[in-house]
């Protein structure tokens, strides 16, 4: 395959995974044909591990001229909804890619029935009636062999018999499996006479009751690759002891004919592991339904729908899975990585806007009453084509109450009586005096503005040492402000032997509601990409209203955390 130069260039350093796909192609296996698939379960909404796998199935197709088709593994109907469907759909859009055709493992139940009932005849399948515990109990250890169920040598006949019977409904779940019949001493686990199909009396997404026995997942996951065509199934590394099993029952299905240059290749890469996260589906599925978190796109959720509904851009996502790369080692990512992918990317795309989320009032007791002008910010100082708008600036104004000290040490350069600032887009003020109310809180604050320090004015250029934001009490409006930080309080909360409950951070969200923001903001809908000045990165939420604006902190403008664990 021909690769132009500078896409060379741009790749000079790629996977080993890419290498192994390249070097196919290169060979003409597969007839010149590159072909994968994305193939997720629909019993939950994607996480960021996902994301890690949509990156490499629909990348690499991208990249070198293939084609990325997506495919529902749904073949275990107590767990799967459209719901599901539909979710998986949208985040893989989100980020970006575009996959060739849908297809679902229930399009081929037919034909994997079909192998099934061969298998059988062939003598290489038996049902048995044994219990899954006692199964399990009889395939012995890698260093010892496996028992013999009583049922495997049965006439071919009964078991055909039984197998129609499970699927017609006769018999309860649990009650009797389809095995293959491979080698009970077989130093790999899952060559000891695997099952391959289950009784399951649940109403199917889409097939309705048609089917009451179910395939299991490694009988009908290379099959259906092997249906559709493709070329490389990329996985993770647990997956790396199933290939064997993937390749043998590829081989049956062929009836052992040659395939080396035309099957699908198995292809394992390291997983998405992150630090203060869990990523298990049974953990994330307890969490939403125990209401520790606020739904499946919670902020603090891992799910690709929590990172967008966070502020995340689809592109920091992608950036960071860039960053951490694919290797055949299982490492824990550290969630600052994140983070940082996030500011690199936000900074460049955000809007600048002024936000005051923790307000105490300044009074410029030498400003005119009644006076009110406009300044001009910049949307977006990264952006050499951006664009301004103006914000109001009067006698009565909102800050931070962390940009003033009552009693102010040397390296507090920020407001305190007889320091000056400078008021960003605006004046510089001194400090004159404050007052507190009953409970001894700072109520207001008291200053003097210089007039001849505004910009343009002889003395704009002055120095001090701190700028703050602002805004005007009488030109801003009312807002929610959502303050998201881990969702788990230790590092690495899957390895933890406590109950992954009890690791919960209790800080992880913070709801303030006597925030303020610019008028501007009105202008914006829910999920574009905002900076606070001197405060974050935030977004509109999906529960704001013209009347009730809310916002969720996706990411601060530097990394605190570290400092705040020490």
């Amino acid at each position: 395959m021909n690769i132009e130069k500078n896409q060379e260039e741009k790749y000079e350093s790629i996977s080993f995974v890419e290498e192994a796909v390249k070097k196919d192609l290169e060979d003409g296996k597969n007839g010149g044909r590159l072909q994968t698939r994305f193939p997720p379960e629909p019993n939950g909404y994607l996480h960021i591990g996902h994301a890690k796998a949509i990156c490499m199935d629909f990348g690499v197709a991208e990249k070198y001229g293939g084609v990325c088709n997506l495919r529902f593994d749904d073949t275990n109907p107590s767990k799967e909804d459209t719901e599901y469907v539909d979710a998986i759909k949208e985040d893989i859009e989100w980020l970006g890619f575009k996959w060739g055709n849908i297809y679902y493992a229930s399009d081929y139940f037919q034909k994997l029935w079909d192998f099934a009932v061969r298998l059988i005849k062939e003598g290489k399948a038996y049902v048995d009636e044994q219990s899954k515990e006692t199964i399990n109990e009889q395939k012995g250890t890698p260093q010892t062999p496996g028992i013999e169920s009583p049922y495997r040598n049965r006439p071919w006949e009964e078991s055909l018999d039984l197998f129609e019977r499970m699927n017609k409904g006769e018999f309860e779940e649990g009650s009797m499996v389809l095995r293959a019949k491979i080698d009970m001493a077989n130093p790999n686990m899952h060559f000891r006479d695997p099952i391959i199909y289950r009784i399951i009396k649940i109403k199917h997404h889409k097939t309705g009751y048609k089917w009451n026995a179910y395939p299991m997942y490694d009988f009908a996951h290379g099959q259906s690759d092997f249906f559709e065509g493709v070329t490389h199934s990329i996985c993770t590394l647990e997956f790396e002891v199933h290939r064997p099993l993937y390749d043998y029952f590829i081989n049956e299905l062929k009836e052992g004919k040659d395939l080396n240059d035309n099957r699908p290749r198995q292809i394992e890469f390291n997983r998405l592991n992150l630090t203060y996260t869990v990523m298990s589906k049974r953990k994330l599925l307890a969490l939403v339904q125990e209401k520790l978190v606020d739904g499946w796109d919670d902020p603090r959720m891992p799910t690709i729908c929590g990172f967008r509904r966070r502020g995340f851009s689809p592109e920091s996502i992608r950036r960071f899975i860039d960053m951490i790369g694919y290797t055949k080692y299982e490492a824990l990512n550290d969630y600052a990585m994140l983070e940082a992918a996030a500011r690199e990317d936000l900074n460049k795309r955000s809007t600048r806007v002024s936000a005051v989320i923790n307000p105490v009032k300044l009074v410029i007791t030498n400003y005119p009453d009644g006076k009110v002008e406009s300044m001009e910010a910049i949307d977006n100082p990264e952006d050499p084509e951006s664009k301004t708008h103006t914000i109001e600036f009067s006698k009565n104004l909102w800050i931070e109450k962390d940009d003033f000290m009552e009693d102010a040490p040397k390296k507090f350069y920020r407001l305190s009586v007889g320091r000056e600032v400078r008021l960003k887009n605006a004046y510089i003020i001194k400090c004159t005096g404050f007052k507190k109310d009953e409970n001894g809180e700072v109520e207001e604050i008291y200053c003097e503005y210089d007039p001849m320090t505004k910009s343009g004015m002889p003395d704009s250029n002055r120095k001090v040492k701190a700028t703050l934001h602002w805004l005007s009490c009488d030109h801003c409006l009312p807002a929610e402000v959502r303050l998201y930080d881990r969702l788990f309080s230790v590092e690495n909360p899957s390895a933890d032997e406590r109950d992954f409950r009890e690791l919960i951070n209790p800080n992880s969200k913070e709801v303030r509601t006597n925030c303020y923001v610019e008028k501007y903001l009105s202008q914006f809908k829910p999920l574009d990409y905002l900076q606070f000045q001197r405060l974050g990165y935030f977004t509109l939420d999906y529960d704001s209203t013209p009347d009730h604006l809310v916002f969720n902190k996706t990411v601060g403008l530097r990394d605190n955390w570290v400092k705040q664990s020490k």
